[in-house]
């Protein structure tokens, strides 16, 4: 279980990688190198509306890589989403701006950002099913966790190097070619990723599906006929998640270095290390989700952040490096309490022939509600003298909308007299445990 999560931590952790790398751009150079007609407002407006695009693809790549995941096995869409992901990535790296090839530099920004949502959208079904379809079911929600860590480390890499070239480079060498480097870098990180799934196994409980022919023909049709309810409720429920962690790391990047004059390597070193000690948590997180329960967990984090967010922003306000750090760590706090227990939640949720596509669709589904719209709708409602106090009552009803779908949501924490799927008993295979 160790390597298995070892091994599905790092393909997270560059798969995200290479999404992170992207808002970060959007947020501090992307406006200004690709849409310089705009005016400084509507070119940030136009960089997150590309960065959006990702967030739209997700879906669609649940749609390609999940089917494939239920009908040929959890391994191959782990290599096949990892392969999409890092050479659209490096890619971004090579665009000429638009005062080299005009109209055409965006467009290209588009297609290679909507060409990461689609390998992204497909990575997380498969490196969350490689974990929790070998973990024993009573520590599922922990082992399961260690994917949710990959995020974290992902970010933290990506603006890592933004900030140590941010640091070292003129802002002009800065514009000129360093917020290039971590797209270059993503090609390194992608060919160390590959090498280890390859080497990755199959899943016991899809082997065990495909041994008795239980695999499904048609996947994606049996999810929207038997499922539909449960992949809203589950991505409403999401939507909370994916809506404070882009307003922390994206827009409150742009608005901190824009709108407050904040040196962009303090908003940074902020947003890092709130990050950081979300990484850092997240395994506890996980281990509650196994004692107390998953639907409980992120019942307490939809509340977290209903109560947080205006204090959070009137903390960012301050423009004060120890409480904007104090108003994103909490803000994080509440996030990964939710999703430090999805990973297992999820996949419990559904039915093991349809499950690495009702999954992945669900999860991806939440990024569109939550994760493409906030940096937009942010920004928009924030322009202008005051305190961006929109953006608090945006994400409270953000907040409350995935409250209310938790709160239909069953829990699915295998118990003595509540095992997984409703069974009678829990099959050793589909707990990873070894057979009596």
């Amino acid at each position: 279980m160790a390597r298995l999560a070892a091994a599905s931590l790092a393909g997270t952790a560059i798969e995200f990688y290479d999404f992170f790398a992207y808002g970060t751009a959007a947020a501090l150079v992307l406006g200004p190198l690709f849409f310089p007609t705009f005016s400084p407002l509507a070119g940030t407006l136009a960089a997150f509306s590309t960065f959006a695009v990702g967030f739209v693809a997700r879906p669609l790549g649940s749609l390609l890589f999940g089917p494939l995941g239920d009908r040929h096995g959890r391994r191959p869409v782990l290599i096949a989403s990892l392969l999409l992901t890092g050479l659209a990535t490096v890619a971004v790296g090579f665009v000429p701006t638009y005062d080299s090839i005009g109209i055409a530099a965006p467009v290209l920004l588009l297609v290679l950002r909507f060409l990461q949502g689609l390998g992204v959208g497909g990575e997380w079904g498969g490196a969350v099913l490689l974990t929790a379809e070998h973990a024993p079911a009573r520590r599922r929600g922990l082992w399961s966790g260690f994917p949710q860590i990959g995020p974290a480390i992902g970010f933290l890499l990506a603006n890592g190097i933004m900030l140590v070239l941010s640091a070292a480079l003129s802002d002009a060498e800065f514009r000129s070619w360093g917020w290039r480097v971590p797209f270059w870098a993503a090609g390194v990180l992608a060919g160390a990723g590959l090498l280890l799934r390859t080497r990755l196994t199959e899943t016991p409980r899809f082997r065990e599906l495909a041994e008795h022919g239980e695999r499904a023909t048609a996947p994606l049709a049996e999810v929207v006929r038997g499922h539909w309810r449960l992949v809203l409720l589950t991505a409403g429920g999401l939507a909370v998640g994916y809506a404070v962690f882009y307003a922390v790391s994206t827009w409150a990047l742009a608005y901190g270095t824009e709108e407050l004059a904040v040196d962009r390597t303090v908003m940074l070193g902020c947003i890092m290390g709130a990050v950081a000690v979300k990484g850092a948590v997240t395994p506890l997180a996980a281990h509650l989700g196994d004692r107390f329960g998953r639907r409980p967990m992120c019942l307490a984090g939809c509340a977290a952040t209903v109560v947080w967010m205006f204090p959070m922003i009137a903390l960012l306000r301050t423009g004060e490096p120890p409480l904007m750090f104090l108003a994103f760590t909490v803000a994080l706090l509440g996030f990964i309490t939710m999703f430090a227990v999805i990973s297992a939640y999820l996949p419990e949720l559904y039915e093991a022939r349809v499950r690495c596509t009702g999954a992945a669709v669900g999860y991806n589904l939440g990024g569109v509600l939550g994760g493409a719209l906030t940096p937009v709708v942010a920004t928009a409602v924030s322009h202008g003298g005051g305190p961006p106090w929109g953006v608090a009552a945006y994400l409270t009803a953000v907040a409350l909308l995935s409250l209310g779908c938790f709160a239909l949501l069953p829990e699915t924490r295998p118990t003595a007299d509540r095992p997984l799927e409703g069974r009678p008993a829990v099959r050793p295979l589909e707990t990873g445990e070894a057979p009596a």
